[in-house]
């Protein structure tokens, strides 16, 4: 294997881990409950309080540590990242519980950050977005395969033993990280003006709105998608691991689409696949009427509707690497900022689409967002069109 490979190979395996350690509390939440001596619902405001210190603590980290070498910040964040969850492995009540995962999710996100910021360090031009879209990949490979992996440990031991693992995980990544990344890569620091000056940019902004607004429409629907698989669909609990298994598997292989859209088009195409989103909003109120229909229509979606993430990430680090170089690593920061932002503006849709309109008319809040990201999409496109245009003379 190639020293690229493996080096890689190490920045995939940090997302995965990442994934592991966010998306398990939902598969062993009964487990959690009932150990900590909480309901089942409070125990949920555990994936709420994650994302709210998640979307918080990025941006305030990754400013905060930017006059640091990019080698040595990302590996005391994994190990502050590696005694968070390692704590929650051997937490006995619900307080403690709750401050190691708020520990957890306050690195988590300047961790993607310096994975991407690596990636975009190591890998040929040519290869970013593939790799960059491998990184994303490794967070639905971790739904996938993590997540169940995560709750059979629990069934079969307990949810401790869940945490423990990807504590194991950890310290195996930050190994291979140690062993593999360079050590010297090149940045230029800046304080907190110098970086929150990418925002004023319009192309930044309205990237960010982007992605606000895609995850939003993802999230309008995907927050209930077992009731939708189950009580909307008429599946089987039996079968619904299996379902969401394939469903998963449709994730990846849109995130491999990402790769694809970024190296050839950016965000050229993206409005077409806006326009695809809304016709099949449109048409899952009647598509739900029957179960594979359903099921079909749900994964298409899925393969779809995440394609911005590859695109968006490489124009984030363009934009600065071209224009504001001091703030790369919190251009790195920003898709995983405003996409949990949407998820839970998604999520809230969800609700109240869910308690007003029943499960089968949750594609209408997808709709709306689909409908504001084709917009979105269009103005930024022509803003980046209109900055080429601008900078042409000088060139």
């Amino acid at each position: 294997m190639t020293k690229y490979r493996w080096q890689a190979s190490a920045l995939v395996l940090v997302a995965f881990m990442l994934g592991c350690n966010e998306f398990m509390v939902v598969g062993v939440i009964s487990d959690i409950a009932s150990s900590l001596h909480v309901t089942v619902a409070t125990a949920g405001y555990l994936v709420t309080l994650y994302a709210i210190a998640y979307a918080a603590g990025t941006p305030v980290v990754t400013i905060l540590t930017n006059r640091f070498g990019r080698y040595p910040l990302l590996m005391v964040l994994m190990i502050i990242f590696l005694v968070g969850n390692t704590w929650s492995g051997f937490a006995s009540s619900y307080g403690a519980f709750v401050v190691s995962r708020l520990l957890s999710a306050s690195v988590a996100g300047s961790i993607e950050a310096m994975i991407i910021v690596f990636a975009n360090t190591i890998a040929p031009r040519k290869k970013r977005a593939m790799l960059i879209s491998w990184l994303a990949a490794g967070f639905s490979i971790a739904a996938v395969v993590g997540v169940p992996v995560g709750t059979a440990i629990s069934t079969a031991y307990s949810w401790h033993a869940a945490f423990h693992m990807i504590s194991i995980l950890s310290l195996l990544t930050c190994i291979v990280l140690a062993i593999s990344l360079p050590r010297g890569v090149a940045h230029v620091s800046g304080g907190i003006k110098d970086q929150l000056v990418l925002l004023t940019d319009r192309r930044v902004y309205l990237g960010a709105v982007l992605v606000l607004f895609s995850a939003a429409a993802m999230y309008a629907f995907y927050t209930y998608i077992r009731p939708l698989l189950t009580t909307g669909l008429g599946f089987s609990l039996q079968a619904l691991n299996w379902l969401l298994v394939v469903i998963g598997i449709m994730s990846i292989l849109g995130n491999r689409l990402s790769g694809t859209v970024a190296e050839k088009h950016g965000l050229k195409t993206m409005p077409r696949f806006y326009v695809a989103d809304m016709v099949l909003f449109l048409l899952m109120p009647l598509a739900l009427t029957n179960a594979w229909t359903g099921y079909a229509l749900l994964l298409v979606l899925m393969l779809i509707i995440s394609v911005v993430n590859s695109p968006i990430q490489v124009h984030f680090l363009d934009v600065a690497e071209e224009d504001y170089p001091k703030a790369t690593a919190f251009a790195s920061s920003l898709n995983a900022i405003f996409f949990n932002i949407g998820i839970s503006l998604g999520s809230a849709t969800a609700a109240v689409s869910l308690k007003r309109l029943g499960l089968q008319q949750l594609g209408w809040g997808g709709l709306l967002f689909a409908g504001l990201s084709l917009i979105t999409a269009i103005i930024l496109n022509r803003a980046i069109a209109a900055q080429r245009e601008e900078n042409a003379p000088e060139n």
